[in-house]
């Protein structure tokens, strides 16, 4: 590579991280629904034209801020989870867990971005699934992990169910038990629940001590996706609002 193609290159890395912090800067002042390039050019001190050379469209800026925020979470859920490698299943599980909610209550507006409401008229291209799914990866893991060691329970599953369940275990995890992939798409939905409830205010006069709330919770979501218990007295350590990276 020549040294002016590497300036240049360079270049227009500093130019796309400027135009992807201006945007979420934007997410916090108006949300997702209102992301405008030419309200991003104005305050970077750019032409419409010369921004349109980064991002042809609002969507495609929307698809990287996207792809941006679901790796960031991914790599702070798979940071927890190498960092309790040496526990047990339920212990792992919960670290993951507390992680996913210390990401959010850090970054509050991107978290919004990816399990808040849709943005008026966007669709998510495929290019945003690798990213997405790697928070559910680390729990199929987890899981897996725990099954190949025989300490994994199926949780009971009605007669119908079972085919939308055989269904997704041969989607998600074709080598887990239907009843242990249905029961993870369930805890999957309600951490995203819970974390979602303390950001947007619904926990508002509701839940005082939100970090043991928090941890009982993801808790009671390992018991229920089969894994086992945990030793008495290790549940839950370390805090919420720190995990991650």
């Amino acid at each position: 590579m020549s040294t002016a193609h590497g300036a240049r290159a360079r270049a227009r890395m500093e130019v796309t991280a400027a135009i992807k912090d201006a945007a979420r800067r934007q997410l916090a002042a108006d949300g997702a629904a209102k992301l405008s390039l030419r309200a991003i050019a104005r305050e970077l001190g750019m032409v419409s034209s010369a921004l349109y050379r980064y991002f042809p469209s609002r969507d495609d800026l929307l698809t990287d801020l996207i792809i941006d925020a679901y790796n960031s979470v991914g790599e702070s859920a798979e940071a927890a989870h190498d960092k309790a490698a040496d526990a047990g299943p339920a212990e792992r599980w919960t670290a993951v867990c507390e992680a996913v909610r210390g990401w959010g209550l850090r970054h509050p507006h991107e978290y919004a971005l990816i399990y808040g409401s849709p943005v008026p008229g966007y669709t998510a291209p495929d290019t945003t699934v690798p990213a997405a799914s790697r928070v559910g990866l680390v729990f199929i893991g987890i899981v897996r992990d725990a099954h190949r060691g025989a300490a994994l329970t199926e949780p009971r599953l009605s007669a119908g169910l079972r085919p939308e369940a055989e269904r997704m275990a041969a989607d998600l995890a074709p080598d887990l038990p239907p009843g242990s992939v249905a029961a993870l798409v369930a805890a999957w939905a309600q951490l995203f629940g819970l974390v979602g409830f303390e950001l947007f205010g619904q926990f508002n006069r509701v839940v005082e001590d939100r970090d043991t709330f928090f941890r009982q919770a993801a808790t009671q979501l390992a018991h229920g996706v089969g894994l086992p218990a945990q030793p008495t007295g290790t549940a839950g350590e370390g805090d919420g609002s720190s995990s991650g990276s």
